[in-house]
């Protein structure tokens, strides 16, 4: 049997499971810098057990001094023992404020498409993407329930007791999950999610970077969604969701830093839980796709509108056996 035989019935299994639910269901920034990117570049996650004699997976981060959250999504082991490919599709945060060095990195990836999640007032207040020659954004604007306006409107009352008053108490977390249902419910951002998840299936598509502002809730999402899609492990899904947490953590208290300093806010604790991703976040938009659609593959055909072919080319184009 052809190598692409076997692949296509492989997808076929893929696919079986998911269809009977046996898979498991830079006002942040102000007028600071990014640090230089010195973390490593990959991040390691247990070994499986399913795949004892294989090395653990790894998070590939794509060091750079302007963005901190550039990652490739390859590499992770799958459920029927794949591999997802290497080298074809890239998530980020924004990358406005890439440096010389940083733009040669970039166009080391080759990419032939960058998408951009963020909605005008983010590309305003934050600069629109530096990138190598040639390239240019395709924007794709998913709402964030105007999180950023709301943020910036918090930084700059520069009152203590307002901005306790609006983000202090579980407010700041009760209003991330409501931008996690939107994700979710709005039909706009979900025909962009789409959109993407289609360029990234077609075969004639070179590589394919995805980005937002902070590269960890739209971004995140559709990674998820992504590694979800091509059968990774729910588990390991979750970690190259949460590892935002670590690679923006030195920036994000350098943010809070120089808030406390400049006097605009008092407590700057009070931003975490608008910079961190958390598990409660990502389950508030699963259970709401399960309230919605059933199950993942629900999300998947009736949410997005995927059909059973592009899903297909998703498995062919970036998992290898």
């Amino acid at each position: 049997m052809s190598r692409a035989r076997i692949r296509l019935a492989a997808t076929g299994v893929l696919l079986s499971a998911l269809a009977v639910g046996t898979l498991p269901a830079s006002a942040y920034a102000a007028n600071a810098a990014p640090t230089p990117a010195t973390a490593p570049t990959t991040a390691r996650h247990p070994q499986y057990p399913q795949h004892p004699q294989q090395p653990a997976d790894t998070i590939r981060r794509i060091p750079l001094q302007g963005a901190v959250n550039v990652r490739d999504i390859g590499g992770y082991r799958t459920l029927l023992g794949g591999q997802v490919r290497q080298g074809l599709v890239y998530r980020a945060d924004a990358l406005g404020k890439l440096t010389d060095a940083d733009l040669t990195t970039v166009s080391g990836l080759g990419l032939t498409k960058v998408v951009d999640f963020r909605i005008p007032m983010e590309v305003q207040y934050d600069g629109a993407d530096r990138l190598p020659a040639g390239l240019t954004s395709t924007s794709r604007q998913v709402s964030d329930r105007g999180l950023y306006g709301f943020l910036v409107g918090a930084i700059a009352t520069g009152d203590p007791v307002k901005q306790e008053q609006m983000l202090g108490g579980g407010r700041a977390e009760a209003y991330m999950r409501e931008v996690y249902r939107t994700f979710v419910t709005n039909p706009d951002s979900r025909a962009q999610f789409a959109a993407t998840l289609r360029d990234i299936s077609d075969g004639k598509q070179g590589p394919l970077l995805y980005h937002c502002t902070s590269g960890k809730d739209r971004t995140g999402w559709l990674s998820y969604v992504l590694l979800r899609a091509l059968a990774v492990p729910t588990a390991t899904a979750e970690q190259d969701y949460l590892a935002s947490n670590t690679f923006r953590a030195a920036y994000d208290a350098q943010v809070r830093a120089g808030l406390k300093q400049s006097g605009r806010m008092q407590d700057p604790d009070l931003l975490i839980p608008l910079q961190e991703v958390r598990q409660d976040y990502l389950d508030t938009a699963t259970a709401q796709l399960e309230a919605d659609y059933g199950s993942f593959y629900g999300y998947l055909t009736d949410g997005l509108g995927l059909d059973l072919r592009t899903l297909a080319k998703l498995q062919v184009k970036l998992v290898r056996s």
